[in-house]
C-alpha cells in the first residue's frame, strides 16, 4: 500500500475512526494520481476501517479514474442517483466516527452525508493533511522545478514583445500563450500584469491600460505542470525610470535576499517575514509593506504556511515557500520580487533563476 495511504490508516487507528473521506480534488490526486474537477457532483477517496480504500466518482469520470488512479476499487454513480445512498451501500454497516475535510464540505452536503451513512460524529482531517503536505517528496520537487522552468521560459519569450503602447491584457495573453506552448496544464492563478501606478496594488487587476515609458511593470505569474504550481514575480522598468523608483526597487531586492538568507531548518516563519520587514522599515518604507512576506505552495498555489510575523511554527527541511517582500506606494507605484525557495538540510536552494537586477524593457 502507498506510504501516504498507510499514514491515513495509521491516523484513523489513532483517532478511532470508522472511515475517512478525502473530498478535495487536489488531495485525491495527491493520494491516488487521479484528478478531476467534479463541479457540483460528489467526489471522494474513501478509506473504510479494515478495508481497502476506494474511489467514489461520478459515472462520467469513471473511465478516466480507471486509467489514472492507483486505487484497485472504484465505484461510480449516475446523475439520476443520490450519491450518498449509493455510497452508503459501499460502506461497512456501522460508521460512528468519520474523518472529513470539513473545510471542503459545505453545510448542506455535510448533513446529507452524515445522515446517509449514519455517522454520529465527524473529525476534521485538515491538520493531519497539512502536516503531510508541507514536506515535499523528491518527485514533487522535480515537478515543481519543471513548473518553474516553464513560467521562466515563457516570461523570457514574452518580454521582447513588451513595447510602449501595448496593453496589460495583451501581455497577459502572450504570456499564457507561451506557457501553453511550453506544456503547462494552465495558469496556477490569474496572471497579473500591472503598470505604472497600478503596481502599488498587491492584488490589482490587469486591464486595458497601455504601457508607458518611464514607469514600472509588474508581472506575477505561475503555471501548473502535472498538478504542481510555480509562482514568480518580477518588476521591470519600461525605459529609464525615476531615481526614487530605483531606490525602492533596490530596497525590495535586498529584503528579498535577506529573507532567503534567514531561512534554514528550525527557524520560525516569523523570522523570515521580519528579516524582510525590518530591512524595509529601516529604509523608511515600513508603512508600504502591507502584505505577508510569502506562503507555501505545491498542489495549490497557496498552501501552508502563511509567512507572517506572528507565525512561530518552524521551517522543516523539504518544504517550499515563496519569498515575496514588496513596497506599495499608492499613486506612485510598487515593487515585488518573488522567488520560489526549497528548504534544504543546511539552508535553502532558490529554485527560481530569472534575473533579479532591475531590467529595462520596452525600448
Amino acid at each position: 500500500m502507498d506510504t501516504r495511504i498507510k499514514r491515513l490508516y495509521a491516523f484513523m487507528e489513532e483517532r478511532s475512526l470508522d472511515a475517512m473521506m478525502i473530498t478535495q480534488p487536489k488531495l485525491i490526486y495527491y493520494f491516488t494520481g487521479f484528478y478531476t474537477e467534479p463541479h457540483e457532483r460528489f467526489l471522494a477517496l474513501v478509506l473504510p476501517k479494515g478495508e481497502e480504500p476506494f474511489l467514489f466518482v461520478p459515472m462520467l469520470d469513471l473511465e478516466k479514474a480507471e486509467m489514472a488512479s492507483n486505487c484497485k476499487k472504484i465505484y461510480s454513480f449516475k446523475d439520476s442517483e443520490d450519491p450518498f445512498e449509493v455510497l452508503k451501500s459501499k460502506l461497512p454497516s456501522v460508521i460512528r466516527r468519520v474523518g472529513l475535510q470539513e473545510g471542503y464540505v459545505n453545510v448542506k452536503r455535510y448533513h446529507a452525508l452524515m445522515k446517509a451513512i449514519g455517522a454520529e460524529q465527524s473529525v476534521d482531517l485538515e491538520e493531519q493533511l497539512t502536516e503531510m503536505r508541507v514536506i515535499k517528496s523528491a518527485e514533487e520537487i522535480v515537478t515543481i522545478k519543471r513548473a518553474i522552468v516553464c513560467i521562466e521560459n515563457a516570461l523570457h519569450a514574452t518580454l521582447p514583445k513588451v513595447k510602449v503602447g501595448v496593453t496589460e491584457f495583451e501581455i497577459v495573453a502572450e504570456l499564457e500563450y507561451q506557457t501553453k506552448l511550453l506544456g503547462a496544464d494552465g495558469p496556477s492563478f490569474d496572471t497579473l500584469v500591472l503598470s505604472g501606478e497600478k503596481t502599488a496594488m498587491p492584488h490589482g487587476v490587469s486591464g486595458t491600460r497601455k504601457i508607458k515609458k518611464g514607469e514600472l511593470l509588474l508581472i506575477d505569474a505561475g503555471v501548473f505542470v502535472d498538478g504542481y504550481a510555480s509562482d514568480l514575480t518580477r518588476t521591470f522598468a519600461v525605459g529609464d525610470v525615476d531615481e526614487k523608483l530605483k531606490v525602492m526597487y533596490e530596497t525590495v531586492l535586498q529584503a528579498n535576499l535577506q529573507m532567503i538568507q534567514a531561512a534554514r531548518p528550525g527557524v520560525t516563519y516569523a523570522s523570515l517575514d521580519l528579516a524582510a520587514r525590518n530591512f524595509i522599515a529601516k529604509k523608511g518604507y515600513g508603512e508600504y509593506f502591507i502584505t505577508r512576506a510569502g506562503h507555501g505552495f505545491g498542489l495549490e498555489i497557496h498552501e501552508y504556511p502563511s509567512i507572517h510575523e506572528n507565525n512561530y511554527d518552524l521551517l522543516p527541511e523539504g518544504s517550499v515557500f515563496t519569498a515575496e517582500p514588496g513596497i506599495y506606494m499608492p499613486g506612485i507605484g510598487g515593487v515585488r520580487i518573488e522567488d520560489d525557495v526549497l528548504v534544504t538540510k543546511d539552508g535553502t536552494e532558490v529554485l527560481t533563476s530569472f534575473p533579479k537586477e532591475l531590467t529595462i524593457i520596452g525600448s
